[in-house]
């Protein structure tokens, strides 16, 4: 059992406070037909809504399951405390004015504290929150009208979790069908953060899947046992993770016991937990719906069916770009379709299956059957409806049953899609449902579920859910670094030398490559020089050509500190003669020749996630591409392929027209030798660039060209 059962569930509400809000929660209870105990507490009412209060507390016919506390902050702390010492099962804390009020409010952060010092190890959820409603039960600890509707009897449903009340107000608003278990807010997160609530809705066996609006990770271990328990109950989860803009961010300090992490390691971390994000709250709502009515995707394989050319047209151009996509028909799947249609009609994906067929339920199923025949992971048939004070329908649902007949004849998952959402009614929308058909509002929000679905289709194929090694984030942090390789070359005399600003170290390129040859990496063999004269023996001694560098200056082309493809003495000299006095000494490398493409391998420091890695097309156009993948470490090998697979430049490294290929295994070596000296170091590295890591032809390996450091003295606090 969770420790929230009793909340969650419960079998007595008690409701504390007057004003507006408290009466509210009351009547909720009562509309929705709660069969518990509903038990309004006030000091001087006899009733709230028509049903008896109490006047303390202490004079409730037992310890509450559940309790609204509609009360103010400094009062809600008290009552808190008295609940907790009453045995109850958990309270929502209704009350703003707590930590989300930051530096304007120097009580805030001291209340939200005693708050949860008077709770103890009693669930609150919030403050600053609307609380909860259960649609299974007609149980709502709820201050506001809503729009949903209880569950029948045997009915599941999916469930919701927002930090922000109005958004979870506007989602009980929907009309697109999707049946709701629970509708939950999380508010500040003081004591219960949000992936234990997940964790205690998803074991409801009425909830059929779960969407998390998230403004931050309450904590990434919590979000790893979530993941871990949603794939072992097959209930797949969707995310709508906010705060891609600055001002999204910015808009987020309402609820502040969370931390956002950076934009690109919080989708690296869903992804690897195997939760799709989607980034509007339709697609948000279609995705819940398609998980909720046939689950995840076998394959990111789509058909179309419509009955015109336009909508066709639409479709595909829609997919363009997509994962999810709508494959060429094989010869005989073609020629299936094709005979049921006559030599009149073009056969395609996405197919105009042409009016000449419409109302005749029986070619129509013999049209859609040979379509759905194909394997796809899901069959679409576009369909809007006529609005239906002006027009009918009758003939719509041939279509429809056409197409259930078609889907049941091939064991296969199918939708109905809407190019407007306003063609699809409610009433419409609950009929496909019941018929195991999903209905989907939007033509893009459809490829976004379907690509969400298929996603966590992909992901559940895997063995194991795909954690990291250990515990996640700052002292959680856990896991083995890859073992590392000889190193070809080792930089010599590279004694270690470092700037210091504050708490921060900058070890210069000569110790930065030094200590990352130490791990494996292989760099080109290098020198140090105090002097021009040295810079010319060093150069002799490596061998031509040479690269030479100004040591101490953090972005050398753009400073003009490095000077390239030097063949011999006088070109030497005359560069080391310019580059004497713009950095802290001079660095003479041998120059790695036969590059096949450049690479960038950055790790930074995540509050949240600990170290974070970043791999994509490097060299001077590493800022004008932004062709990039974000991983959280420790990566996996096939992670690293996969995130290289994924880049723009990835058809350079695989040969671009009829070039060498590149050594892709030593470049996934390389990554692999940075990520686990990142992992090494992971107390006190702040930030690690090597740009551009050069990728030669196969068997002649990946080499660190360049590399920035910066780590800090003292390790940073958990």
């Amino acid at each position: 059992m969770s420790r929230l059962d009793r909340l969650l569930r419960p079998k007595s509400v008690a409701v504390v406070g007057g004003g507006f809000f408290a009466p509210n929660v009351v009547k909720q209870c009562l509309k929705m037909e709660f069969a518990g105990g509903i038990w309004p507490v006030h000091p001087s009412k006899d009733e709230v809504a028509g049903v008896k209060a109490y006047r303390s507390l202490a004079d409730l016919p037992s310890a509450p399951d559940a309790t609204f506390i509609g009360v103010n902050r400094n009062l809600t702390i008290d009552i808190v405390r008295e609940l907790r010492e009453l045995g109850a099962g958990g309270a929502i804390c209704f009350a703003a004015g707590f930590r989300e009020t930051g530096s304007y409010d120097a009580d805030g952060e001291r209340l939200q504290q005693a708050l949860v010092e008077a709770a103890g190890d009693m669930p609150v959820i919030g403050p600053n929150c609307y609380g909860l409603i259960n649609y299974a039960d007609g149980a709502l600890l709820w201050p506001d009208q809503h729009g949903g509707r209880r569950l029948k009897e045997g009915e599941g449903g999916a469930a919701i979790i927002t930090q922000s009340s109005n958004i979870a107000c506007n989602l009980t608003m929907q009309t697109r069908g999707l049946p709701l278990a629970y509708m939950m807010t999380a508010g500040n997160q003081a004591q219960t953060g949000l992936s234990e609530m997940a964790l205690g809705l998803i074991e409801d066996p009425r909830v059929s899947c779960l969407g998390l609006h998230i403004e931050g990770f309450d904590s990434v271990a919590g979000f790893e046992r979530l993941a871990a328990r949603a794939r072992e109950l097959k209930k797949p989860i969707v995310a709508m993770k906010v705060g891609r803009s600055e001002q999204a961010r910015a808009a987020t300090v309402s609820h502040t016991a969370s931390l956002a992490g950076s934009d690109a390691a919080s989708d690296a971390f869903l992804k690897r937990l195997g939760i799709p994000r989607v980034d509007t709250i339709p697609a948000f709502l279609e995705t819940l719906k398609l998980f909720h009515a046939v689950g995840p995707l076998d394959s990111y394989t789509l058909s179309s069916m419509s009955c015109s050319g336009g909508e066709a047209s639409v479709m595909a151009d829609t997919a363009e770009g997509r994962r999810v996509h709508f494959p060429k028909l094989a010869q005989e799947h073609r020629a299936r379709v094709q005979e049921t249609l006559g030599p009149l009609v073009a056969v395609a994906n996405p197919l105009d299956y042409n009016t000449y067929i419409w109302a005749n339920e029986p070619a129509m199923t013999a049209t859609f059957s040979a379509m759905a025949s194909g394997g796809f992971g899901l069959n679409m048939l576009v369909l809007d409806f006529p609005r239906t004070d002006r027009c009918s329908d009758a003939d719509w649902w041939f279509t429809v049953n056409a197409f259930e007949a078609a889907l049941k004849a091939n064991g296969a998952k199918g939708a109905v899609v809407a190019s407007m959402g306003e063609n699809l009614p409610e009433n419409h929308a609950e009929e496909l449902l019941r018929r195991g058909i999903v209905p989907i509002l939007g033509i893009a929000e459809a490829l976004d579920a379907a690509a969400a679905a298929a996603f966590v289709g992909e992901m559940w194929k895997r063995d194991t859910t795909p954690l990291r090694g250990g515990s996640l984030g700052g002292a959680e942090r856990g896991g083995v670094a890859p073992p590392v390789r000889d190193a070809a070359e080792v930089p010599s005399e590279a004694t270690p030398s470092a700037c210091s600003s504050g708490k921060e170290i900058f070890p210069d390129e000569a110790s930065a490559k030094a200590m990352l040859a130490a791990a494996g990496l292989s760099v080109p063999p290098g020198r140090r020089a105090a002097s021009v004269a040295e810079a010319v023996i060093a150069a002799n001694e490596l061998g031509y050509p040479v690269a030479l560098k100004a040591l101490g200056v953090a972005h050398k082309s753009e400073a003009g500190a490095v000077k390239l493809n030097l063949r011999d003495e006088a070109s030497v000299r005359a560069a080391a003669e310019q580059l004497a006095g713009l950095g802290s000494g001079l660095y003479v490398e041998r120059m790695v020749e036969g590059g096949i493409a450049e690479l960038i391998v950055g790790i930074t420091h995540d509050p949240l996630f600990g170290p974070v890695m970043t791999l994509g097309t490097g060299g001077v156009l590493v800022e004008l591409l932004k062709d990039s993948a974000t991983l959280l470490l420790p990566a996996a090998r096939e992670e690293v392929e996969a995130a290289l697979r994924g880049l723009k430049l990835f058809p350079l490294l695989d040969g671009f027209r009829g070039r060498p290929k590149a050594d892709l295994a030593a470049a996934i070596d390389a990554v692999l030798e940075i990520s686990g000296f990142a992992l090494a170091n992971a107390d006190t590295l702040t930030e690690l660039d090597v740009n551009p890591l050069i990728v030669c032809a196969e068997g002649k390996g990946a080499w660190a060209a360049d590399a920035l450091l910066v780590t800090r003295k003292t390790a940073p606090e958990a």
